[in-house]
């Protein structure tokens, strides 16, 4: 189509984000269409057993740990007339992939993070095949999915209700979407715990007066006496990959919403200038781009280095191996420090910047974003940007993210220099 002066602007701007919608319904390349190509070429088999269908069996190909396991028995989800308090809901998930099994259920639900699309939904029958399929799902999936509580993009959520003794949310009194900045007293409402976490939150604990829901009584006996924990992988639910989970499905979300964010005003910046008659200049952006691309990519940062994180009241202990299982995963420095190490006194972990940093999704944002970004993390551990969102960070934390990034992060930009070499 030609261009001129004389072309009205909104027509060029809507055949612009046409192009952005074709990149939308592009195929996906997330781990669960990567695996699917294996399978579908013979590279990788999946194993079905009688008792969880092809649960561990994808579990292994994707390698997330059984150890992973968080048990939901609230009824807040696809299979809500078969979870209870006698029959929870299981999920596992590693940097990149959830995985939801329900006893009895004929589908596993799956959550498989693209580099550019962000979360894409499937269904895996638990039916005996020659060759397994993953389903991909969206419109019965986003009914959920994408709402405010995901910032209006395909994203993950992790709650919070007061559930009644059959596992049902009594939302009169309101739910909690659970992140790391959620008070530990608001966490957990419709899920069960072992281990030791912290005061506890809503786990474990159910409504007895519908009239008065605020006031929930915390079953004391142990997981076994609950449920059948032998029907389980895990007989237990570790509070330390709730407390993963609750940021990374967050950080999640603001990765997808800044990459779209961006995506549109880079588009709708290029329809701007054909419109006008002028060519974009490679880094040259209008102001208003510029303020568009820090409002998506702001929220990031400060997920990334855990700004407004809620203090931990006391200590939280696991019940299996999955912190260890979780540290070991690296990448380390020369001195041995990760960011997946644990703190879980006072915070979640020792170094307060995001694993998820090293993501595919955070390295398939679109380079303007990845630019935003970078700049904004080097000013803050470089004490440039000392604002008060920021504040949590001592000067120690911030010398400790900065030098674990600058020898474990490869893609840096060329600014981002060893401590005494430019970098401060």
């Amino acid at each position: 189509m030609a261009v001129n002066r004389r072309t009205p602007l909104y027509p060029l701007i809507a055949l612009a984000c046409l192009g952005l919608a074709s990149t939308a319904t592009a195929a996906p390349a997330d781990p669960i269409a990567q695996l699917q190509t294996e399978l579908d070429q013979g590279k990788a088999r999946l194993s079905y057993d009688p008792a969880h269908g092809y649960l561990q069996s994808v579990l292994d190909a994707l390698k997330i740990p059984v150890d992973s396991q968080g048990l939901v028995f609230s009824k807040t989800s696809l299979h809500a007339s078969l979870i209870s308090p006698e029959a929870p809901r299981a999920i596992y998930f590693n940097d990149d992939v959830y995985v939801g099994w329900v006893r009895n259920a004929q589908v596993l639900e799956i959550a498989s993070v693209d580099p550019v699309k962000g979360p894409v939904f499937y269904l895996l029958p638990q039916k005996r095949a020659e060759q397994p399929k993953f389903l991909r799902q969206e419109a019965s999936c986003l009914q959920c999915h994408q709402s405010q509580l995901t910032h209006d993009v395909p994203g993950l959520l992790m709650r919070s209700v007061y559930p009644d003794h059959q596992g049902m949310p009594v939302f009169s009194a309101g739910t909690y979407l659970t992140t790391e900045q959620s008070p530990m007293s608001q966490r957990w409402g419709g899920w069960y715990m072992d281990g030791k976490a912290g005061d506890g939150g809503m786990g474990n604990a159910f409504v007895d007066d519908p009239s008065h829901p605020e006031h929930l009584v915390a079953r004391q006996a142990s997981l076994s006496e609950q449920f059948d924990t032998g029907a389980y992988l895990s007989p237990h639910g570790d509070p330390v990959p709730l407390l993963v989970l609750a940021h990374q499905t967050n950080l999640h979300n603001l990765l997808t919403k800044a990459a779209q964010d961006t995506q549109a005003a880079l588009v709708e910046e290029k329809a701007i200038f054909e419109a006008v008659g002028r060519e974009g200049q490679q880094g040259k952006h209008l102001p208003s781009t510029m303020t568009r691309i820090a409002g998506a990519c702001d929220p990031v940062v400060k997920c990334l280095l855990f700004s407004g994180e809620a203090a931990m009241p006391s200590t939280v202990e696991g019940s299996t191996d999955y912190a260890r299982q979780f540290e070991k995963l690296g990448p380390f420095d020369h001195r041995g420090r990760s960011l997946r190490q644990f703190d879980l006194h006072s915070r979640i972990f020792r170094y307060p910047c995001s694993y998820l940093i090293y993501s595919e999704q955070f390295d398939s944002l679109p380079t303007d974003a990845k630019s935003y970004i970078y700049r904004k993390l080097w000013k803050v551990l470089t004490g440039r940007d000392d604002s008060a969102a920021f504040s949590h960070l001592s000067d120690g934390d911030r010398e400790a993210i900065y030098q674990i990034l600058g020898e474990t992060k490869r893609d840096l930009p060329g600014y981002w220099k060893p401590r005494g070499q430019g970098g401060n």
